[in-house]
């Protein structure tokens, strides 16, 4: 959320924490916060040298927008499976320049405070009932759908599901389209079961995560983008949260 909301960020915003607690014997707590505190100091030609909104653990930092937990107890709790990691600390540290965001230096910060949290996420299932589908895309107060889907964003074919669908778009209710896997993209139209999604207009997450994907939704939405122009935003990365 932090990266969408600092549009034009030129300096560290680090996130970092642990998975025991910082008075624990054993805690990871203290590596996490002096190495993330390093990485926000690292500079090139007197400028910060990361210029944007990173999470830091485990020896790794990652891009925010691009990261997921995959472990409640593994100290590397965390992953980018659809990026590379932005710096790696040992006995150096070891930066990917190459994987660094590069913000436009010419324009000013900009915040942007108003997100609109009237959005529903809604996870496929096998034999998902009919019923509760339709109670779902019926609510007066969602303004977004983001749904889950399987594979490379594969869904039921049966007619009810994709009217239900057809209808919220025809009322200018955004759709999105993510994948429940922690890794890889969105490619609707690649196969038959994703075909008539991407013809009445539900839009493409590609390899965003559904953090991210809920975030973006929350910020655009906030931001009050037109219909018009929704799909074609959303579908284009601005802070380097999708390919």
């Amino acid at each position: 959320a932090l990266s969408f909301m600092l549009e034009n960020l030129a300096k560290p915003v680090i996130l970092t924490g642990s998975q025991l607690p910082i008075g624990d014997l054993r805690t990871d707590a203290k590596e996490n916060l002096i190495t993330s505190i390093q990485m926000a100091s690292l500079q090139i030609k007197g400028r910060p040298l990361i210029r944007e909104v990173g999470l830091y653990f485990e020896y790794k930092l990652y891009r925010g927008n691009r990261t997921t937990k995959i472990n409640t107890e593994h100290f590397e709790a965390f992953t980018s499976l659809n990026y590379p990691i932005l710096a790696e600390s040992g006995v150096n540290h070891s930066v990917n320049h190459n994987a660094l965001y590069q913000p436009n230096s010419r324009k000013k910060l900009t915040v942007h405070k108003q997100l609109c949290s009237d959005v529903l996420l809604v996870k496929l299932f096998p034999g998902i009932s009919e019923d509760i589908l339709k109670l779902i895309f019926q609510l007066d107060t969602v303004k977004g759908y983001i749904i889950e889907t399987f594979g490379s964003g594969n869904t039921m074919t049966k007619d009810w599901f994709i009217n239900f669908l057809k209808a919220t778009i025809k009322k200018g209710i955004p759709i999105i389209n993510v994948t429940q896997c922690n890794g890889g993209s969105v490619a609707m139209g690649k196969y038959e079961t994703s075909t008539r999604l991407k013809s009445i207009g539900v839009i493409s997450g590609k390899d965003i995560t559904t953090e991210s994907a809920l975030a973006k939704m929350m910020y655009m939405l906030g931001e009050k983008v037109s219909a018009k122009t929704f799909k074609t935003i959303f579908e284009t990365s601005i802070r380097g949260e999708m390919a």
